[in-house]
């Protein structure tokens, strides 16, 4: 399996952002984007996820192999992380995997309450379910959020080490470094000439 964009064009809101994108992604790899506030990173995201679609040009990826994760942590408060995570697998017909707790630091968290949970736990069980949905091709979109040193390391590892490692792809916008071998792809030479800048906040679109 490999990710393949040919000539993609997106816009945000009506208006060109980003044009002439191009690149491959092979099986067990990533592939970091990289650029200021408001040039299309999150907009880039969603296209490739086939949550919005293109203007122009093509993505070439299995539909039902993708996965697209953002600000949101799309937990329930009122179920426990366990429950969470189950419900996850259920959704998508998986099985949960036990250790997935341990690679998210959530095994003395089990049966609390996600509610209850602070900022960076709420946020590590969020990315735990891209731990349970078996989707190979994760489309990240500043997944760090929140996340204190330890935790950022953390989920860099699940990713290298069990995603990667098992031939997943992932396509990420981030500002923070993790460690990660990927190369990188500064979207700044694809800013459309339509691009009217202004640096919108890409969290709300």
């Amino acid at each position: 399996m490999k990710l393949t964009v040919t000539d993609l064009s997106v816009a945000r809101g009506g208006a060109p952002v980003l044009s002439g994108v191009s690149f491959v992604v092979n099986a067990g790899s990533a592939l970091v984007l990289r650029g200021p506030n408001g040039i299309g990173k999150t907009t880039l995201l969603r296209t490739l996820a086939g949550l919005q679609p293109a203007v122009s040009g093509t993505v070439d990826v299995p539909e039902d192999a993708v996965a697209y994760a953002s600000h949101a942590d799309g937990i329930k408060a009122q179920l426990t992380v366990t429950e969470n995570l189950a419900f996850w697998a259920d959704v998508h017909g998986t099985t949960m995997p036990d250790s997935v707790f341990g690679a998210f630091d959530l095994d003395d968290l089990r049966t609390r309450l996600a509610g209850t949970l602070s900022a960076g736990q709420k946020r590590r069980l969020g990315l735990a379910r891209l731990g349970v949905i078996g989707r190979k091709v994760l489309f990240l979109d500043e997944p760090t959020v929140s996340l204190d040193g330890f935790s950022v390391k953390m989920f860099a590892n699940w990713l290298r080490d069990v995603h990667l490692a098992q031939d997943g792809i992932a396509v990420i916008a981030t500002h923070v470094d993790l460690g990660i071998d990927a190369p990188e792809l500064e979207l700044t030479p694809f800013k459309s000439t339509a691009h009217a800048g202004g640096g919108l906040d890409e969290a709300f679109l």
